[in-house]
């Protein structure tokens, strides 16, 4: 992985587990997206990444887990 660099990432969630743990959960929603509209993209978990690292996807650390 190039892009987006992992310490550029970092600096958007509080450490790598819930960097993993974020970026597999939208993976899959993206998966489950573009088999309801028959569109074939970029991987998804690289579009995942490059959410999060855009700043589209917000992640809030909870006590329980993360929503």
């Amino acid at each position: 992985m190039i892009y987006p660099p992992l310490d550029e990432l970092l600096t958007h969630v509080d450490s790598r587990y819930t960097l993993v743990t974020a970026s597999a959960k939208r993976a899959r929603k993206i998966l489950e997206e573009e088999q309801s509209n028959e569109e074939k993209s970029n991987k998804a978990v690289s579009s995942a990444l490059r959410e999060i690292h855009s700043g589209k996807i917000k992640i809030e650390g909870t006590k329980v887990g993360i929503k």
